[in-house]
């Protein structure tokens, strides 16, 4: 059964009606002595994580660093980053993690646009760090993150070496040493920016009350245990690592392991050494873990669920499931709720679909997804709309941003901006984002659809979807196709595959093959990229029309 914390309530206050603090002292007080966080051969327990977050937020006090600030975390995954954040909180500070992908334009917009007191980078970020922060004149405070180990870094006068700084700040403070203000469920707990793939980056303003409600809802979803090793892969300056793996082991009482990065070669070795039983995965992880050549060890993993998005056709789960012996659940959320829906564990899936709405284990949360049109009138079933979401775990807005919070929040909904449906039951299917969608000689094509079929291809790795301008108005469909590696993949092979499993329309007029891709740190597809790489973006690829290949 599902030993989730917080769930009793006190004072009239609903469970998830707590600060991150609370939660986190909560978990401590169960079970101190566990192990919570094991990464790079450290294995660290709930009570010194407490205790290291709040010799962090004694650090911080000190500097004169209060409620309402914002200090940037420029770093990879490493334990530093749960100690800044989860101290931060302590103090009602907001933490603002930053892609450590950025270059030193973007990083400056990040630090400028949530006027970040303080900046908090990995050694080895500094280059683009170090001019990053001379754009920001709000940034006081510096320091430099895993120098230990390492020959003598010479730092520039203004940087502070984070272990050397922490270690000379009260000798083991617990919370109850220092002097922390009231910090509300309803405070900010960090801002997550958004790719920017339309324009700047937007700042997702999470609450605490967001990140306690992910983690009982993702403990109750995966009916994870103490017992239970969660697996993350995922950067830490993405959603999915904050709400799922780290607060569900929270929440579950379990052991949180932590590697870098996503590495397809080396991920089942990884998983087998960390003895994981949860997973989580986005975008491409699946199909390209299901691409690498099959071997004897396949089944040899201890990890009892997978769980992800986007959905998946039947077949290629049944093959996933079968191969690496898990099981797959799947469910659709974003950064502004995770709150979406979800599929239930053992319960017979439905093709294609997300599952239903979430639920917490408090029957007093309440979480509604609906299908609306233009207009924010309710569709029927099986009618394709906005999806749009409400309940308590939603974001308050945009970080300074009212333009577009107005846009995103109408009425108590969540405007996601993703195109869906749902059957009489509820069960809801994605279908495409709003501004993907292509429009093709007067018919709607999703581009998740025919990536879909692209990626079942044998030969193929992955892809993307576009609309490119046509000759004749409207849209064309372009895939930009990554062939698996040692493949003698040729562009008609992909037209072909698309003709016998796609509608004539759907099936892409202009093929390019592409020894990568442009992506987000969080593996995504970067679609703003591709749609900008040139002004023809028909030029120089293959033209199914102009090689005479009929599909009708």
């Amino acid at each position: 059964m599902t030993n989730t914390i917080g769930l009793d309530g006190d004072e009239g206050r609903k469970p998830w009606e707590r600060s991150l603090g609370e939660f986190l002292r909560e978990a401590v007080a169960r079970n101190p002595d566990k192990v919570f966080l094991e990464i790079g051969g450290q294995e660290i327990t709930y009570q010194e994580c407490l205790r290291r977050s709040a010799q962090t937020a004694a650090m911080f006090r000190a500097l004169g660093v209060s409620r309402g600030d914002r200090v940037a975390l420029f770093l990879p995954n490493c334990p530093e980053f749960l100690y800044c954040w989860f101290g931060l909180s302590l103090l009602g500070v907001i933490s603002v993690p930053v892609n450590t992908a950025y270059k030193r334009d973007e990083t400056a917009y990040i630090l400028n646009n949530s006027e970040a007191l303080a900046l908090v980078a990995h050694r080895s970020l500094l280059p683009v760090a170090g001019p990053a922060a001379q754009l920001a004149p709000s940034v006081r405070h510096k320091f430099v993150v895993g120098t230990e180990g390492e020959e003598a870094l010479p730092l520039a006068e203004d940087w502070k070496n984070f272990s050397e700084s922490w270690a000379a700040g009260p000798d083991s403070p617990g919370p109850d040493r220092i002097d922390l203000p009231q910090v509300s469920p309803q405070d900010i707990s960090m801002l997550v920016y958004t790719s920017g793939t339309t324009g700047n980056p937007k700042g997702v303003q999470v609450t605490h009350q967001m990140y306690v409600a992910a983690g009982q809802g993702f403990a109750h979803w995966t009916r994870a245990t103490p017992e239970d090793r969660f697996f993350t892969c995922l950067p830490y300056f993405h959603a999915n690592a904050q709400y799922y793996s780290t607060m569900g082991a929270l929440a579950a009482g379990g052991t949180l392991v932590m590697v870098d990065r996503f590495s397809a070669s080396r991920f089942w070795e990884q998983v087998r050494e960390a003895r994981a039983t949860v997973v989580n995965f986005i975008g491409m992880m699946m199909p390209v873990l299901s691409k690498q050549s099959p071997s004897r060890h396949d089944r040899e993993n201890q990890v009892r669920l997978f769980y992800g998005s986007p959905a998946f056709p039947p077949e290629f789960l049944k093959e996933f499931q079968e191969r690496f012996g898990t099981e797959v659940i799947v469910g659709f959320g974003m950064t502004e709720t995770c709150y979406g829906t979800i599929e239930q564990i053992d319960v017979p899936r439905r093709p294609n679909s997300s599952g239903l709405h979430r639920q917490h284990p408090d029957h007093r949360f309440v979480n509604q997804v609906s299908i609306v049109d233009d207009q924010g009138n309710p569709m029927p079933a099986g009618r394709v709309g906005e999806i749009t979401i409400k309940n308590p775990a939603m974001m308050p807005g945009y970080w300074r941003d009212e333009e577009q919070s107005r846009l995103a929040l109408r009425d108590g909904w969540l405007y996601t901006g993703d195109l869906g449906r749902m059957d009489d039951d509820g069960y809801l299917y994605f279908v495409d984002r709003k501004k993907d969608v292509i429009r093709r000689r007067g018919e709607n094509i999703s581009s998740q659809e025919v990536e879909d079929v692209i990626k079942r291809h044998p030969g193929v790795l992955d892809c993307a979807v576009i609309a490119v301008p046509s000759e004749l108005g409207e849209d064309e469909v372009k895939a930009y196709v990554l062939p698996r590696p040692g493949s003698a993949l040729e562009p008609p092979d992909v037209v072909y595959w698309c003709a016998e499993n796609l509608a004539y329309f759907k099936v892409p007029r202009y093929i390019e093959l592409r020894e990568e891709l442009p992506r987000t740190p969080s593996l995504r597809v970067r679609k703003d990229v591709l749609r900008q790489e040139r002004e023809d973006l028909t030029e120089g690829c293959f033209d199914r029309e102009k090689a005479g290949i009929q599909v009708r």
